[in-house]
């Protein structure tokens, strides 16, 4: 369950002003990942996707981003995964959003003086790779992820906030990876595995 809702915001492949609304750097990750698995798959050769990721590296616009997955299936998604990223934004209060639901591949959080918790413990992830993109102003953003997962956090820039990622176990081989994107102002970002009371409240649930 979740107490957030999902607030629909445009997508690289919409249409109208969408178009000219300015990119960031988690849609051209995301867009890049795409290409990557397009590539994987014999869909695109590696001249093009060399000559497309260094457009979707230099695109502003969704509109310079949408051409470059559009001949690919579905756009380039993941059958099964949420067309729509999850956008979760707080100003002073807090939004916890876990339980059983479905891993889009890009994800916003941003908290201003609030606290937003994200679970995966029990998410249905369809996608390799998931776009985070968290913006702690004074707020605090924590990400839990099942064991197995890995997380880069390589893209995070911190000021005189803090990251911890607490998440280094040896990755299991396919499981999904969160790459964080984004910055820390005042606030703190923590990457974690559920805790004791988390795992003993979802066996609780699962008797």
């Amino acid at each position: 369950m979740t107490d957030a809702s999902r607030a629909p915001v445009p997508r690289p492949d919409g249409s109208g002003d969408a178009q000219q609304l300015r990119a960031s750097d988690a849609d051209r990750e995301a867009i890049a990942e795409v290409l990557r698995e397009a590539a994987g798959e014999g869909r695109i050769d590696l001249a093009e996707l060399e000559e497309r990721l260094e457009r979707a590296y230099t695109a502003k616009t969704y509109g310079e981003l949408a051409p470059l997955t559009g001949d690919l299936p579905d756009g380039g998604r993941s059958p099964g995964a949420p067309a729509e990223p999850l956008v979760l934004r707080t100003g002073a209060g807090d939004i916890v959003h876990t339980g059983h639901w479905e891993v889009p591949r890009q994800i916003s959080a941003a908290s201003k003086m609030g606290n937003i918790r994200i679970d995966f413990s029990a998410a249905v992830c369809r996608v390799s790779e998931v776009s985070l993109e968290v913006k702690a102003a004074m707020g605090n953003v924590t990400v839990v992820v099942p064991r197995g997962w890995s997380v880069r956090t390589q893209g995070m820039r911190v000021y005189v906030g803090s990251l911890r990622n607490r998440a280094v176990d040896p990755p299991t081989p396919g499981a999904p990876t969160v790459v964080l994107t984004g910055s820390t102002a005042l606030g703190d970002v923590r990457v974690r595995y559920p805790n004791r009371w988390e795992l003993f409240k979802r066996r609780g649930r699962d008797v």
